[in-house]
């Protein structure tokens, strides 16, 4: 069954930017975070030639999608796949370049809403948040078995968690009394450890924490810094790539990946750009672009996306 209250973030963009190199011939798309199939069916549907390989992590969004996309037949190929794995999936369908990449990040809103999947910290569930649910440790193994240390770094690097220190303190304690299992209990733990004022003015006290866990259960930031450069050196010239983030630790590794390969190498001072040492990319957003005000009232998700696009101009070196 479609989930009809499903609704693709800055979908009108995402078409626009993709148009000029997919419009009137054959074309192959990645949509490397497929999710429920909104972005991969509007771009199919758009684009009669367009062949599109859709990509998940998550077996329970590629059984969603392909009965979203199953209209769309044979143009639409499957894979069981974290985003890192895009030139193996390429490889195995003897492609080398394709003409679009969309990478949608974060957490789905099928996954927000299942709450035995343990990723919203607003309803009780096991402390899971796998997007993989058939592989790896669960946020409660990260809780239960990390060093002290460890679970502070996570926290501040991955969560922008400001009382860390405080919050690993409590968690030690009652895992020593108990291991955690569900997402309650740590909610409360967060909500005493975390100071009064600021529960007053920096949001829920357990949304820098569950980003935190997610980010690590997922290994989400080493997956990008390695899938982001893979897709860039997977597009043909005149081939673009649009990600859309939703936080600012995303965010930061796709800027500088793109801004490595749009810039010249030619060294400062030479009058003529020397051969083969120009842009690679042409960027094709001013920094990020955001969702306006009228897509965050009928969207939430949107409230947070940072999208930015490119378009391959020069054969990689």
């Amino acid at each position: 069954m479609v989930v009809a209250e499903h609704v693709p973030v800055l979908l009108e963009r995402v078409l626009d930017l993709f148009a000029p190199a997919l419009a009137d011939r054959p074309a192959v798309v990645v949509d490397a975070t497929v999710g429920l199939g909104g972005h991969a069916d509007a771009l199919l549907s758009a684009h009669p030639r367009l062949r599109l390989i859709a990509l998940d992590r998550d077996p329970n969004a590629l059984e969603r999608s392909r009965e979203r996309l199953a209209r769309h037949g044979e143009r639409v190929e499957f894979a069981h796949a974290v985003y890192d794995r895009l030139p193996e999936v390429l490889a195995e369908r003897g492609l080398s370049h394709v003409d679009g990449v969309l990478f949608d990040l974060g957490v789905s809103s099928m996954q927000l809403d299942r709450a035995e999947r343990g990723f919203a910290y607003a309803r009780d569930a096991p402390l899971d948040m796998r997007m993989d649910p058939t592989t790896g440790p669960t946020a409660a193994d990260v809780l239960n078995t990390y060093p002290p240390g460890e679970l502070v770094r996570i926290l501040r690097d991955y969560g922008e968690e400001r009382f860390a220190q405080r919050i690993v303190k409590a968690v030690v304690a009652e895992r020593e009394r108990e291991p955690f299992t569900r997402s309650e209990r740590l909610v409360k733990l967060l909500y005493d450890a975390v100071p009064a004022a600021s529960r007053r003015t920096g949001g829920h006290p357990a949304k820098r924490t569950f980003q935190a866990l997610r980010i690590e259960v997922n290994g989400e930031l080493e997956v990008l810094r390695r899938a982001v450069p893979a897709a860039l050196k997977a597009l043909s010239v005149g081939g673009r790539i649009v990600v859309e983030s939703y936080q600012s630790l995303e965010d930061r590794i796709v800027k500088q990946a793109f801004a490595e390969l749009a810039r010249s190498r030619t060294p400062p001072g030479l009058p003529v750009e020397l051969p083969g040492h120009g842009p690679e990319l042409k960027l094709l957003t001013r920094g990020a672009e955001k969702a306006d005000e009228t897509e965050t009232e009928h969207n939430p998700r949107a409230a947070s996306v940072r999208l930015r696009a490119a378009e391959r101009i020069r054969e990689g070196t």
